[in-house]
This record gives C-alpha cells, structure tokens and sequence, in this order.
C-alpha cells in the first residue's frame, strides 16, 4: 500500500472467519525529527482506545500485534468508494461552492490556476470526529483519513498524535469556536476520566498527561478550539 511508513493489507484468519486488515510494523516507520521514533504503531492503538473509551466510535479496531515483519499495528480494513468520501470531504471550484449543509474551509488555486475551496459537511460524525482530533491532538487529519462505509464515518492513520505540544492540524475547522453539546461532552468527559489508566503501556506519562489537560481544557471551555496563529493549522497535502 503507498503509504509514508511500511504499510501492508493483511488478512487475520481465525477457525470460522477471515478479516482483512492494514498491518504498520513498527521496523518500517520514517523516523520524524518531533516524534520519538518506534513509537507510531503504539499511538495508532491509543487513538482506537480513545475512540473506544469516549464512545466516538470513529476508528476501526487497531490492536498491537506480531506480524512477519514484527510487532506493529494491526487495524481492520475499512472497505469504502472514493465517490463516498466525498460525502464528507471535497475539493470543488470556489464559484460552484454548496449552499447548504457544508462549510468553506479554505480556499486555493489548482494546477490550472483554477480557483478551489476545500469543502467538508456540517455532519454530527463528522463533528464529534473534530472533537476526537482536538483529544488526541491529532497533526494530520487530511481528506484521505476520513472515510464513509455503510453510513458509517471512520477516521485512520492517527500515528502522528498524542504530542505533548500543540500539533493540531486538520480539514474539520467548521466547527471552530462551536459550543459542544451533551454527547461530546461526556464522551470527553470520559476521557478525562477513564483514558489515563488504560494507555499507560502505549503512551509515555507527559503524553497521557498532555491528553489530559487537553480534556481538562474543552470541558472548562466547552468549546472547539479556534485555529492558532503559530504553525500550520491544516495538513498538506490536505487530501
């Protein structure tokens, strides 16, 4: 599979079923010069846990396993139609934006000097997703890691998260400064509370920490973040 860091598509077989699944050995990450190295597989599992824990629901089942390449992450495949995805994210001619029911996240110019917006939809998944992002401080939450399967929104590749600084780059800025209701409130809430004593073997403390001063932070606020004026605010590329 293309992919920054090795990445293959696997098949789990038990006795009564197989399962395809993405296999991320933890031998073949890139080294990155702000994240510890051999550290991207634990944190692909952390943000299934979070997801688990809080109720968002939104990443497919990711466990550490041995594989033939060695111990890594092991994540069920999630099968879905680029023609889907767009449900959720696009790029569309600035001139032809919709009018309802999406928001305007940025706007740029294409190969042909063609004006473009990046557009997502004002989904409730898809907003409790950019809750779960500001959680985890996910840096890279582009086009190409939100998926839509059965009526179902999922999010992948969650490796470069859980930093202790301020990293949080995505597309899902519709939202920002929103009020959050009840149902992102306790799942953030449950964070705050359970999340520290499961992610202990997959996190270092300062990281556990950081995610929870993350938590601490949206309750007191109950509001989604804002873009910050230092560093990039959106992934690149964004699809």
């Amino acid at each position: 599979m293309q992919a920054s860091n090795a990445t293959f598509l696997s098949s789990l077989k038990t006795a009564t079923q197989e399962v395809d699944c993405v296999y991320k050995p933890i031998k073949g990450e890139r080294p990155l010069w702000d994240f510890p190295r051999a550290t991207l597989g634990l944190r692909e599992v952390a943000a299934y846990e979070v997801s688990r824990i809080g109720g968002f629901d939104l990443v497919p089942v990711t466990v550490l396993a041995d594989g033939p390449i060695g111990r890594g992450s092991l994540q069920v495949w999630v099968d879905t139609d680029e023609a889907d995805n767009e449900k959720l994210v696009d790029l569309v001619p600035t001139r032809s934006l919709p009018k309802a029911g999406w928001f305007d996240v940025v706007a740029g110019f294409d190969a042909s000097e063609r004006s473009v917006s990046v557009v997502h939809a004002d989904q409730p998944d898809l907003r409790l997703m950019a809750v779960f992002d500001v959680l985890i401080n996910n840096a890279d939450r582009k086009g190409g890691h939100i998926l839509l399967s059965c009526g179902r929104v999922f999010g992948v590749d969650h490796g470069v998260s859980f930093h202790v600084e301020n990293k949080l780059r995505t597309l899902l800025w519709g939202w920002a400064g929103a009020e959050l209701n009840d149902r992102e409130l306790v799942a953030v809430g449950k964070i705050r509370n359970e999340a520290p004593d499961q992610l202990g073997e997959l996190l270092a403390d300062v990281e556990i920490e950081a995610l929870v001063n993350r938590a601490d932070a949206l309750l007191r606020r109950q509001r989604l973040p804002r873009p910050r004026g230092s560093g990039p605010a959106i992934p690149w590329p964004p699809f």
